[in-house]
Order: C-alpha cells, then sequence, then structure tokens
C-alpha cells in the first residue's frame, strides 16, 4: 500500500446538460507522473471544457508541476444533485470511481451546476454535498481531501452561489478537509461580455488563457495550506 502521509505529498511535490454538448479533452491519468495519485471530483470546469487540450486545464497544470498522478474523474454538467442519474452506469456514482482509485489526494471541485436546481432541489443538494464528502473520508481515510469553493461564470450571482459555497465549506469542515475559498470570484471581469474575456467560444467555459489564471490561483492557495501542497 502507498504511504499517506501528508508531509509526503508535500514532499512530491456544465451547467445543465447544454455544457455537455461542448468539446472538452479526455479524462485520461497523465503516464509520465510517478509521484501521488491525486483525483479530481469536479464539471466542466475541471474537466477542462473549453480547454485546447488536456495539458491547458488546471487540474494537469498543477499536477505536472507538481509530479501528481492525475486521474480526472469530471463530468461536463455534473453537480451534487444535477445530472446525476442521468449520467448511466458507473457514471452515477462516481465518488465511488474516486474511493477505487485509491488516491493519496482528492480535489472536490463541484457545485456550479446545483444553482440551476437550487429552487427545486436546496435540500438534496445540501444532503448529497454532505453524503458525498462523508463517503469519500470514509473510503479513502488516509487521503488528503481538498475541498473548493464551487466555480461561477457570469458577473450575474445568483445568490444560490453563495448558500451552495456555503455548504460545501460547512461540510469540509465537518470531515477535517482543506477548503479553498474564493474560486467563484476567480475569473470576475473576465467573463464572456467582459471586454476582457478569459472565456472559450462557447462563452460558458474558460479558454486557456483562463485555466493558465485558475491553476495560478490554484498553486498560490494549495501553497498557503498548512501543510503545505
Amino acid at each position: 500500500m502507498r504511504a499517506r502521509r501528508l508531509l509526503g505529498l508535500v514532499a512530491a511535490a456544465s451547467l445543465l446538460l447544454v455544457f455537455s454538448g461542448c468539446a472538452a479533452p479526455t479524462a485520461a491519468p497523465a503516464p509520465a507522473a510517478t509521484g501521488p495519485v491525486v483525483s479530481f471530483y469536479g464539471d466542466s470546469y475541471t474537466r477542462g471544457t473549453g480547454a485546447s487540450a488536456n495539458d491547458k486545464r488546471w487540474s494537469t497544470i498543477i499536477s505536472a508541476e507538481r509530479g501528481w498522478q492525475e486521474i480526472n474523474r469530471s463530468e461536463n454538467g455534473l453537480g451534487f444533485v444535477n445530472r446525476r442519474a442521468s449520467m448511466g452506469p458507473g457514471l452515477d456514482d462516481i465518488p465511488a470511481q474516486v474511493i477505487a482509485d485509491d488516491p493519496d489526494l482528492v480535489f472536490v471541485t463541484m457545485g456550479l451546476n446545483d444553482n440551476f436546481s437550487y429552487d427545486r432541489a436546496a435540500d438534496r443538494i445540501r444532503e448529497t454535498i454532505d453524503s458525498d464528502l462523508e463517503r469519500l473520508r470514509e473510503g479513502v481515510p488516509d487521503a488528503r481531501i481538498v475541498v473548493v469553493e464551487p466555480f461561477w461564470y457570469t458577473a450575474d450571482r445568483p445568490a444560490s452561489v453563495d448558500v451552495i459555497a456555503g455548504w460545501v465549506e460547512d461540510a469540509a469542515a465537518r470531515i477535517d478537509a482543506d477548503h479553498i475559498a474564493g474560486a467563484s470570484h476567480w475569473l470576475d471581469g473576465h467573463y464572456a461580455d467582459s471586454t476582457d474575456s478569459w472565456m472559450a467560444a462557447d462563452g460558458l467555459h474558460p479558454n486557456d488563457t483562463g485555466y493558465a489564471y485558475m491553476a495560478e490561483r490554484m498553486d498560490a492557495a494549495l501553497r498557503a495550506l498548512d501543510p503545505p501542497l
């Protein structure tokens, strides 16, 4: 069994179904890496939809910098509730896939798409946030878990964005996971209708410039953790 100590890790160092029609890089692990196994559980913003290639998405950038073995389990349109029942056999329970990866480190970057179900499913969203994170903690008890505030994609910001972000933060604290705040604002001023847009042609996802900036912000946030990653 691989060593899982946190210091070892340090040393080794959407939106509904409409997003499903956008081209996205594949989710294959990087074959050249030999460091800790890192599993990413997220939506299209972690899958890298809108990027020109796998190595341009933020998850692959930070993994390559640290020598991590990236396994990207993210899916277009996925939320804690959104699209969960329509993913098909195997994909309808990605937390189980993450657990089966036997990772040293887990990233959870979910919640953006649940804003579109909030009015009819708020209670279920909150319950599933709790159950997903609890399952991950129980399923990979020795892994370090990093829970990231849900990303956002427009200047128009419904109240549900901050509500869901709060639920995610609270759930992270309950399982003793690291939490990265502020990610929903990382693309502020660079949305599709901005003069200096960092969005892809679909207007919904970051382009290579946007993902590069997200990688910079994530890198800084990870280095600020205690212990840093």
